[in-house]
């Protein structure tokens, strides 16, 4: 633990984690992620568990980013409510908009927070949580630079509200966290794999960025705690990839499945769960200079994590509650 409360830098990057594979298929292991990779090679690596709602949202196109945010910012439950106690059937979901839940100010003693994001529907989600929410042009804009520079300018000017300015920390910050969504731009059109390249480019750059501006063993490293989440959307199709634990049909009907503990990432508050998926979790890697642990992860990948991760998996609920307690707005939760 710090001796002084961290501010942190989040960078969520919606749907990212399903280009990987393709990316090092098409570089031999490796291209198009190196910072990312670098990144990991300093964090502590491990994975978010996501929960599916029984509620069909499919003609909503931002619907897996708004369900992946209700998560990480633990409003899911009152997003969709839990089955009518009297029919038992499934409740419709509340229009986001419409959510009725405490300010995040009042959730987290008094947190600050900040959302840079270019999605309305991202925008008018989290600014009704409390959040100050920020185009990503005017941020860009604001920073001075633009161009091939953008990416940097996102960086430099998020790290700027959290107080960190030429190399040093200031004593007071305008927010404790800024929370940056990357969504893709490319991929869904007719670029095909050229459009993914240059998404996870993209995100490699921000990366690179957050590095240059948070150099290892510098003021502002033991400081900034920064967590890089890639996320695999709906991903309903192959429920057997990216698996958390074997998941088999020639398992299914085995006893020894009776034999495996109940994991704690498909519990909450002492109940399990019951909608948990144990497939295409998010992929989360933190890293605070003093702060976090180096694990043996040396690139940025399911494979990689699951294999030399540090940590293996939380409920994405549990996620801000665990960044809020870096930043001393929130107690210890677990072991």
């Amino acid at each position: 633990m710090a001796d002084k409360p961290s501010r942190a830098l989040v960078l969520y990057a919606a749907g990212h984690a399903a280009l990987l594979p393709a990316a090092a298929a098409a570089a031999g292991g490796g291209g198009g992620k190196s910072h990312l990779d670098a990144f990991a090679s300093l964090a502590s690596c491990g994975f978010l568990s996501v929960r599916t709602p029984a509620v069909n949202d499919e003609g909503d196109k931002n619907s897996a980013t708004i369900v992946e945010l209700a998560q990480l910012l633990d409003v899911y439950d009152a997003l969709y409510p839990a089955k009518d106690a009297q029919t038992g059937l499934e409740t419709a979901r509340v229009d986001p908009q419409e959510l009725v839940v405490p300010k995040l100010s009042e959730r987290f003693m008094g947190m600050r927070a900040a959302m840079v994001t270019n999605c309305p529907d991202v925008s008018s989600f989290t600014a009704n949580l409390g959040f100050h929410v920020f185009r990503t042009e005017d941020f860009v804009a604001h920073s001075g630079l633009g161009g091939s520079s953008k990416d940097i300018g996102i960086i430099n000017r998020a790290f700027g509200l959290l107080g960190f300015s030429e190399g040093s920390v200031q004593d007071a910050s305008e927010f404790d966290l800024v929370f940056v969504h990357v969504a893709m731009e490319n991929t869904a059109s007719k670029l095909g794999k050229l459009g993914m390249k240059t998404d996870l480019n993209r995100l490699d750059k921000l990366v690179a960025a957050v590095m240059e501006a948070a150099p290892v063993k510098s003021a502002i490293a033991a400081r900034v705690h920064v967590s890089v989440i890639l996320s695999y959307g709906s991903a309903t199709e192959n429920k057997e990839e990216s698996c958390l634990i074997l998941n088999s049909s020639t398992e299914t009907d085995s006893d020894l499945k009776l034999l495996h503990p109940r994991q704690s990432y498909t519990m909450k508050a002492g109940r399990t769960l019951d909608d948990v998926r144990n497939h295409h979790p998010m992929l989360l890697a933190q890293w605070q200079e003093g702060v976090t642990r180096s694990d043996l992860a040396k690139g940025f990948s399911f494979e990689e994590f699951i294999k030399r991760g540090g940590n293996f998996a939380m409920l994405a609920e549990r996620f801000l509650h665990e960044v809020a307690f870096k930043l001393w707005k929130a107690p210890k939760y677990g072991a």
